[in-house]
């Protein structure tokens, strides 16, 4: 197989700036219905005694689409380009959050929740696949951390409109005679950041590794071929569960806080609050992470670094020496640092496999880690109701349960795969 040997070595370039562009897009859409999840649930009537259990059924819509949609844009991807899948990815995530600012009940909520989260899974690892693909192996890294670096801080800017869509409505209801609310505003600024992302797109290009392979007779995107191999499915396997830490952080720690912060005793904590320090912090930990990266030039130590670190923090956020709003919230900031290592933990993914099948992985090991956050979720709700006749902290206890699974399975896999830092990516996996 030839690939062009002038490979780009700037991160500062067209597709790097599109990408980090459009996972910021992304995650904001992503985080978005954590933010404004209790103000569209009470204007539907969907809140009161049944809140939790409605903002977890919904999250989980969110999350199975994300899980399907992972296998079909990144199959698509090796079969038809990574270009196509982020125009597609696109213009479905963003026609899902529009229609959604206009949804009446729960089953129409919980169907376009679903596609939305169908389009959100193809912008990440198309992205990451073609930056990757189109860097030196000395730069990509650069480029990847870039690219979740900005793209963390889609969930700040989710939690400032959030808080403030009800002014935005105030002013597009008196230009347009309209009547939405502010929560349906969150969602129509969503989709239309979406539709401009799609005009950015023009300026890209496809990767040159991937037109090589096009050219050949090589199989591509046979995602179960891939599961028929013992070495490439348990390598598979172990990029997936590095990943489950930050979803059960953001999750189950972030996402679900207030019922936690309720058996710690902490008043006034706001979901969308503690999203947006979680997601500052993560934005600085990506940065962190890609700059240790690559002057220690290895991905696995600093992971696993990064593990350790938020291990520790996730025991004192839950069993806290001090309780008070102002220490939860720094201490969501710290969670979120220390998630830091995403954006290498998807470089790896796609660096460990070969260019026939790199799209379906790096698009499928982010979303199953994001799907994973359903059996996390009714594994703690399970665990709570269980504990609820045992301890007076039955969903503290739960999520510290949760929490020790998910770091066991991560570290044990974490040390059970090769660095990956120095890996030439124009190769092929035999399938």
């Amino acid at each position: 197989m030839t690939v062009p040997s002038r490979m780009i070595k700037s991160p500062f370039n067209v597709l790097v700036i599109v990408a980090a562009l459009g996972y910021f897009v992304d995650i904001y859409d992503l985080i978005l219905f954590n933010v404004i999840k209790k103000e569209s649930l009470e204007a539907l009537g969907l809140g009161g005694v049944n809140y939790e259990s409605n903002e977890i059924f919904l999250f989980n819509c969110q999350m199975a689409g994300m899980l399907i949609g992972g296998l079909l844009w990144g199959i698509l991807g090796d079969k038809k380009g990574r270009l196509s899948v982020l125009f597609g990815s696109i213009l479905l995530y963003s026609s899902a959050n529009i229609a959604n600012a206009f949804a009446e009940t729960l089953p129409q909520y919980a169907l376009i929740r679903l596609l939305a989260g169908l389009g959100l899974a193809g912008e990440l690892g198309a992205g990451i696949t073609l930056v990757v693909e189109s860097m030196s192996k000395e730069s990509r890294g650069y480029g990847t951390m870039l690219i979740v670096t900005f793209g963390a801080l889609g969930a700040v800017f989710a939690s400032i409109v959030g808080k403030q869509g009800a002014a935005f409505a105030v002013i597009v209801n008196q230009w347009c005679g309209t009547s939405l609310v502010g929560w349906q505003m969150a969602y129509i600024v969503g989709g239309a950041l979406g539709i401009f992302l799609l005009l950015l797109r023009v300026g890209t290009f496809e990767s040159a590794m991937f037109r090589s392979v096009k050219e050949s007779d090589v199989g591509r995107g046979n995602f179960f071929g891939l599961l028929k191999k013992r070495h490439l499915v348990r390598r598979y396997i172990f990029c997936i569960l590095i990943g489950l830490p930050v979803w059960y952080i953001i999750g189950i720690l972030i996402a679900l806080c207030i019922s936690l912060s309720t058996e710690m005793g902490i008043v006034g904590v706001q979901t969308g609050t503690a999203v947006m320090y979680a997601y500052i912090g993560l934005s600085a930990g990506d940065l962190l992470s890609g700059i240790f990266s690559q002057v220690r030039q290895s991905r696995k130590r600093v992971v696993i670094a990064f593990l350790f670190f938020s291990l520790i923090l996730s025991t004192f956020f839950l069993f806290p020496i001090t309780i008070n709003l102002d220490w939860f919230y720094y201490m969501c900031f710290l969670l979120g640092a220390a998630t830091g290592y995403w954006a290498l933990f998807v470089t790896m993914a796609s660096e460990l496999f070969g260019t026939n099948i790199r799209s379906t992985v790096t698009n499928t090991v982010p979303n199953f880690v994001r799907g994973s956050v359903i059996p996390l979720t009714l594994f703690y709700k399970f665990l709570a109701e269980l504990l609820s006749d045992f301890s007076s902290h039955p969903r503290v206890t739960s999520a510290a349960i949760v929490g020790l699974v998910s770091f066991s399975l991560a570290i044990w896999a974490i040390f059970s795969l090769r660095d990956s830092f120095h890996r030439e990516l124009n190769y092929v996996d035999e399938l």
